[in-house]
């Protein structure tokens, strides 16, 4: 792990994986994970000559609680890690929770990104003309309406212990029950979560509660929007909004995906991230 300080003294912690002198791309976790999260396979990244970059949002991991961050804060905390590592400009992908901090970034320092992926993404709360909702699962649709409450309300459903897991059609559980996918998801989650909710919830509270704070519309560089139409944990009318209104979006529907299908989809994301712009 390394550490990357901010401007204004937090900490964020940060992993490299991949190939140590490849192209580096940065990728923006989902929620409730960290900087171990990424594609389990670390052959989809050195047969491409990736030195890919994570790290932990502020609160989750090993990085510095920020409560109250918006998305729009994140794209600060990306630049400084890309100043860390002397890129001036990089191609970012963000999956779930990490899809609309990839467009921050994106949006909010133009001149730093080649190029954004965001997959299985969530669209702002306040998205107009998108029933945020519809269709998407009970555990989601709770989070979404505590997070219209108070940070102390979203601690409390977070920290509850449920008398089940929630129930995931086949389309998720044929993805997550394999056993590479499965180990690096639980030592993901038991690395964001040591120090506490406090990151879990300032996730959920700027994903499921609050105006994202820039515009879609402010992401000019090539953009590519992937998600499988089955997705019960953000369903595929998130990724319609989107498309709309990012101005250079390239989407890619799935049929027959789910929320999971995102692993599948990455080796084609890295390939179309490292394309050169045509002349």
């Amino acid at each position: 792990m390394r550490e990357v300080r901010t401007a204004d003294g937090r900490v964020l912690a940060v992993e490299e994986w991949g190939t140590p002198d490849g192209a580096p791309v940065l990728y923006l976790h989902g929620t409730p994970v960290g900087r171990l999260a990424r594609h389990p396979d670390d052959t989809v990244y050195t047969s491409r000559g990736i030195r890919l970059i994570t790290f932990d949002r502020p609160g989750l991991g090993g990085s510095t609680p920020r409560p109250g961050r918006r998305v729009a804060d994140g794209a600060d905390d990306i630049a400084a890690v890309a100043d860390a590592f002397g890129l001036d400009r990089v191609p970012v992908y963000g999956v779930s929770g990490g899809g609309p901090h990839a467009l921050a970034f994106a949006a909010l320092h133009p001149d730093r990104a080649t190029r954004v992926a965001s997959l299985a993404a969530l669209a702002p709360r306040d998205a107009d003309g998108l029933d945020w909702t519809a269709g998407m699962m009970e555990g989601n649709v709770r989070t979404a309406a505590v997070a219209r409450r108070t940070r102390e309300d979203m601690h409390v459903h977070l920290g509850a212990d449920p008398s089940a897991p929630p129930r995931l059609p086949a389309t998720e559980t044929a993805v997550l029950s394999r056993p590479e996918i499965g180990r690096m998801l639980a030592a993901a989650y038991a690395d964001a979560v040591r120090p506490g909710l406090d990151g879990w919830v300032d996730d959920a509270l700027a994903l499921f509660g609050l105006p994202w704070g820039f515009d879609p519309a402010a992401v000019t560089v090539p953009t590519l929007l992937w998600h499988g139409a089955l997705d019960p944990v953000v369903p595929v009318a998130h990724a319609r909004w989107l498309a709309a209104r990012l101005p250079h979006a390239t989407v890619t529907i799935d049929p027959d995906a789910g929320h999971a299908g995102h692993f599948d989809a990455t080796p084609a994301v890295l390939d179309w991230l490292l394309e050169k712009p045509s002349a």
